[in-house]
């Protein structure tokens, strides 16, 4: 199976500590990859080195074939959901996906609407982001990471804040995309979303990753 994501040799330090150490692990095409571990186990950390948000001190993150921060400085086609999203409060939901999208200029109005949707957002809601539930605001980060429909998908913590039925919910989204071939690494301290989602677990112990064993 063709490996989508190649981490090699891959060490991070911020000054003495050292949060990720020589991690070598890749990411096959087409599929779900759980990552679990502890706070601070470096889970964060190395998302953000794949994403191309935070540059390694040692190694090499490859992404589709590009060496990233060499190649690209961001992987194409990588959706993306680390952290708590940002978004313009006093705008509506759809308002701030459209300034977005705008940014690549790759997607139509319709394509930021199907995304909403497919989170059980309403596109047409005038509602401003900062009265939105937490839920809600983790509905429209999940909108916004889907809209351009990536062949890659980095989700930390994806059902933050959301009820039984919109975890639910949220998992039928993602097993769907997976289907239509989108490889996506998720992170999560819930182990049903792991069983239920996963076709590999990787766990993550004091900047080390290994492979969990079915």
């Amino acid at each position: 199976m063709e490996n989508i994501i190649q981490v090699d040799y891959l060490s991070k330090s911020f000054g003495k500590a050292t949060v990720l150490n020589n991690i070598n692990v890749s990411f096959s095409k087409g599929q779900i990859h759980g990552i679990v571990g502890r706070n601070g186990s470096g889970k964060t950390l190395l998302m953000k080195c794949i994403c191309g948000f935070l540059k390694p001190t040692e190694g090499t993150v490859t992404v589709s074939g590009k060496v990233v921060g060499k190649d690209v400085e961001i992987p194409e086609d990588i959706g993306v959901i680390i952290e708590t999203p940002g978004f313009v409060t006093n705008y509506s939901g759809y308002k701030n996906l459209k300034l977005l999208a705008s940014v690549r200029g790759r997607i139509s109005r319709e394509d930021i609407e199907k995304a909403m949707e497919l989170v059980n957002l309403d596109p047409k809601s005038r509602k401003h982001v900062g009265k939105y539930s937490l839920g809600m605001r983790q509905r429209l980060g999940i909108a916004q990471a889907i809209m351009e429909n990536p062949k890659i998908l980095i989700l930390d913590e994806p059902m933050n804040g959301l009820d039984n039925d919109g975890v639910k919910h949220i998992r039928n989204v993602l097993l769907e995309m997976k289907k239509q071939g989108t490889t996506i690494l998720l992170a999560s301290h819930n182990r049903e979303d792991i069983s239920v989602l996963c076709d590999k677990v990787y766990e993550m112990d004091k900047g080390i990753i290994k492979e969990q064993k079915a």
